[in-house]
């Protein structure tokens, strides 16, 4: 739910647009101007403040890689913004986190305070499941993003690990810092329209990288002012430019970087042009032919006499590889030599490397190695180059280059980039029977690693999965793929009978047989439970031959039974279907074992979870009206769309009242959802309810159920819209605490967004003032009430929405309320990601022509649970209906 007309406090002194922060904020007017004049893929504003702030942040905490988690549209989600030092594809299970997992980003932002990591035991003791997905020796800092009103992203540092040394308090003191400066950027940007929310994946950025011996060096001069920028003869022999031909612009520079490179070359310059004192930065950028070079800007951004035009940036680029020597001598290696940066991208493969990976340099130097080389985006040799950058250690594995080749792989990690060693090597005894035939056992050291991986990423997701639904979603999406199935079932107990919950891969209908029985029937899915020993068979011959008489649906292919028990608590058994015959080897075994016991737990608190959704979908159909008033010269109707994520319920409200001669309309929204918001609704609505029919005014209504809501005190806040009408002269007196303004469509057609005086949410203030206005509704308008989950929508502006549904209802004119509503309504519907619930009251004046002329209102078909219409009933008709159209 948006707060409307809560009160915004200003920023903190100190931490201004330009004074608190400049170094992370705005960007330089020259710089502004000469971007956009000469750079054809200059970065957004945003993206250029997170990487700054990021690359200042590792920088001064020591660190090799760091990130950011901004605020997303999704209600307590955060995403990873900006990533530096780390390719982004191996770290995409870290893309999304939720702010109330147990993860050290969501315990910043939480708290509003840093937490400091020193290495992993304290990782492990503190966040067991962060070291679930990246068990390697590594400490960490995370800060809150703060702004005026509380937590607004996180900011985040890896470095080497200090066993037994905590982190120093000075290093937790700057980082904060910085969190609080880009926090003051971050509202600054938003103060200037920028839409500071982060629903992309995250942008890619190269660290400054440390210093290389030159071997040829280029100068060149860029005048921030002009755009401009002078170059010597050796810069464009470097970057593959006759003299004559230089453009002139820094666009020669940008074009010869890919994006990710850009985002770094603008912070780089950013934090050298907004220093105070003479600086010297360096990082590394990729040269026309795909060699890696040393970009050094140096300077001051000084401004004699207030000339801007004196502001100029000196740099060179020293080209790393131009003589003979380095690249002669790896090719004589009797091993191939590849080097990496910290991004992935291969940026050197010798001779050797050539031959051994079946690919021509060119087709090596300049790509991410898991593009080049598909095979070695395997799930375990990932997460041995995961180990490598983050545990900045050596690691050694052995790798199958299809077909057949084995290779001895070397990772040899540094602060700039990987080195990686290949040698061709035998293949391994381990593996067994052909090599080219997966799922015969997990034999080599990287089959076993991406054994132990598949439970952590198996974990990761099913922390995210909150139905039952969902969670076998999850199973099918990482458990077939990793063991090579091809067919899933899970049977959930209930009341000592197995019911068949999720099925994928079986003929159609087959496993309806085995729906619902009992524990006393011998098969394998129920014996398995009842022993709690998972049962493999290498073949369905093998299955016959143990359990005779039961149907089998091919004659070939192998089955997995694991039992689903979660805390010594039965929950139900999975099966595993694979196409051919094949073995089990005991890691196989054991991991299977291991992942069902995942799945049990997390199909445990699905059950728990639908439970309570359950009873909160239960608590809010006895709470909303069943009915609504039936009164002459007013068409009332009202209708309830449920969210589609989270709980599925939430607190949104609608309620018409007779109050003697007037008619109340009433529309809410309580801040939240599940049985708390659903149950804080009920008591807000009998509230309103009370006080309405004890013939308050308006204003008395709402500041009495202010004051209730604050002595109930749930830790909730809502907004609410009251209009009392009287029904025979159309004079309506309406009041609004935060709730989104009505909608009035007049009888001539014109349709306007009300501007009424409102007071803050209810809930926050026991003194706070509800004013209230009057108008007159004229025979023939109609009135729209609604909660904000109509009008908002992922990607655009809340005002965009509520023109949206100005323009939906004047386009609508005089239809009946109940067509009004589908095209009012209809979109919304339809969207298969809905954050939030939608509340819809239409109140309509009858227009002053003869009773038996208006048009007929039919009977309404019953809809689905979570689709609810309710209207004034039709003449002779004792309940409201549901609409067809839900």
């Amino acid at each position: 739910m948006t707060r409307h007309d809560t009160p915004r406090s200003s920023p903190p002194g100190g931490h201004g647009t330009v004074a608190g922060a400049a170094d992370v904020g705005r960007v330089p007017d020259e710089l502004s101007r000469a971007g956009a004049a000469d750079v054809g893929r200059v970065p957004d504003e945003l993206s250029l403040v997170l990487a700054q702030a990021l690359v200042s942040a590792v920088e001064s905490s020591d660190g090799y890689a760091g990130g950011v988690y901004l605020r997303s549209r999704t209600p307590g989600l955060l995403r990873l913004a900006v990533l530096a030092g780390l390719p982004g594809p191996l770290f995409r299970p870290w893309w999304r986190m939720h702010v109330n997992r147990p993860f050290p980003v969501s315990e910043a932002y939480r708290s509003g305070r840093p937490v400091l990591l020193s290495d992993a035991e304290e990782a492990m003791r503190r966040f067991p499941q962060l070291m679930a997905g990246l068990p390697f020796p590594f400490g960490s800092l995370w800060v809150p993003i703060t702004g005026p009103r509380g937590s607004m992203g996180v900011l985040a540092v890896l470095r080497a690990s200090t066993p037994g040394q905590p982190v120093a308090p000075a290093d937790g003191e700057r980082l904060l810092r910085l969190g609080r400066r880009l926090g003051a950027a971050l509202t600054d940007l938003e103060g200037r329209g920028v839409d500071c929310l982060w629903e992309t994946e995250p942008v890619p950025v190269q660290l400054p990288a440390a210093t290389t011996p030159p071997v040829r060096v280029g100068r060149f001069d860029w005048d921030l002012h002009s755009g401009q920028v002078a170059a010597d003869d050796e810069l464009c022999a470097i970057l593959g430019f006759e003299p004559a031909a230089f453009p002139g612009t820094v666009d020669a520079l940008a074009e010869r970087l890919v994006p990710e490179d850009v985002y770094g070359l603008w912070a780089l310059a950013r934090q050298t042009v907004e220093s105070a004192e003479p600086v010297v930065r360096r990082m590394r950028l990729r040269g026309p032919d795909g060699r890696s070079h040393l970009l050094e800007l140096s300077g001051r951004w000084t401004h004699p006499d207030g000339d801007v035009s004196a502001s100029h940036l000196t740099g060179f680029l020293v080209d790393l590889g131009a003589g003979p020597v380095v690249p002669e001598a790896a090719d004589r290696l009797p091993r191939g030599i590849l080097s990496l940066d910290r991004l992935g991208r291969i940026t050197y493969a010798n001779g050797l490397a050539e031959e051994l990976l079946g690919h021509a340099r060119t087709e090596l130097v300049g790509h991410p190695v898991w593009q080049a080389l598909p095979w070695f985006g395997h799930e375990a040799y990932e997460d041995h180059y995961r180990a490598a950058l983050i545990a900045d250690e050596p690691v050694h594995f052995l790798a199958r280059r299809p077909p057949a080749l084995w290779l001895s792989v070397s990772l040899y990690p540094g602060h700039d980039g990987v080195s990686v060693v290949l040698q061709a090597t035998d293949q391994p005894a381990y593996a067994p029977g052909s090599v080219t035939a997966p799922g015969l056992g997990i034999g080599s050291t990287a089959d076993r690693s991406s054994a132990l991986y598949r439970p952590v990423a198996l974990a990761i997701a099913l922390t995210e999965a909150v139905t039952a639904r969902q969670v076998s979603s999850v199973v099918t999406d990482e458990l077939l793929p990793a063991f090579g199935g091809r067919q899933l079932a899970i049977y959930l107990l209930n009341e000592r009978h197995l019911h068949l919950a999720w099925e994928t891969g079986f003929p159609k209908g087959f496993l309806d047989r085995f729906d619902g029985v009992g524990l006393d029937v011998s098969i394998p899915g129920v014996e398995t439970l009842t022993t709690g020993r998972p049962i493999f068979f290498e073949s369905m011959q093998r299955l016959a031959e143990a359990y005779p008489g039961i149907p089998i649906d091919t004659d070939v292919g192998a089955r997995a039974f694991l039992p689903l028990i979660a805390s010594g608590r039965p929950v139900g058994s999975c099966i595993l279907g694979f196409d051919r015959p094949r073995g089990f080897s005991p890691e196989e075994r054991t991991v299977l074992t291991a992942l069902a016991g995942l799945i049990a737990q997390a199909l445990q608190r699905a059950q728990r979870y639908d439970s309570e959704s359950a009873l909160a979908r239960g608590l809010q159909d006895a709470l909303l009206p069943h009915r609504l008033p039936e009164v002459d010269g007013v068409d009332t109707l009202g209708r309830y769309l449920s969210g589609t994520q989270g709980m599925d319920v939430g607190g949104d409200w609608y309620d018409v009242i007779e109050t003697g001669h007037e008619l109340a309309l009433v529309i809410g929204d309580v801040q939240g959802h599940g049985v708390s918001a659903a149950a804080t609704m009920g008591q807000l609505r009998s509230a309103v309810r009370a006080f309405a029919l004890s013939k308050h005014d308006p204003q008395e209504v709402m500041s009495g159920t202010n004051r209730l809501l604050i002595d109930l005190d749930p830790g909730q806040f809502a907004s609410c819209c009251y209009i009392a009408l009287d029904p025979a002269t159309g004079v309506a007196r309406a009041v609004r605490a935060g709730h989104p303004q009505p909608v009035l469509r007049r009888p001539d057609g014109r349709t306007e967004v009300l501007d009424l005086p409102g007071g803050i949410v209810l809930g926050i203030d026991g003194d706070a003032a509800y004013p209230v206005t009057e108008m007159r509704l004229e025979p023939g308008a109609m009135l729209a009430l609604f909660t904000d989950g109509l009008i908002e929508r992922p990607g655009t502006d809340i005002d965009e929405g509520v023109e949206r549904l100005r323009a939906t209802v004047e386009r609508i004119g005089t239809a009946p309320l109940a067509e009004a509503a589908d095209q009012v309504i209809g979109e919304a519907r339809a969207a298969t990601d809905r954050p939030d619930d939608i509340a819809l009251l239409l109140a309509a004046r009858w227009a002053e022509v003869p009773r038996a002329a208006r048009r007929p209102r039919t009977a309404q078909e019953p809809g689905p649970d979570l689709w609810r219409t309710f209207r004034r009933p039709d003449p002779g008709r004792t309940t409201g209906a549901p609409d067809p159209a839900s």
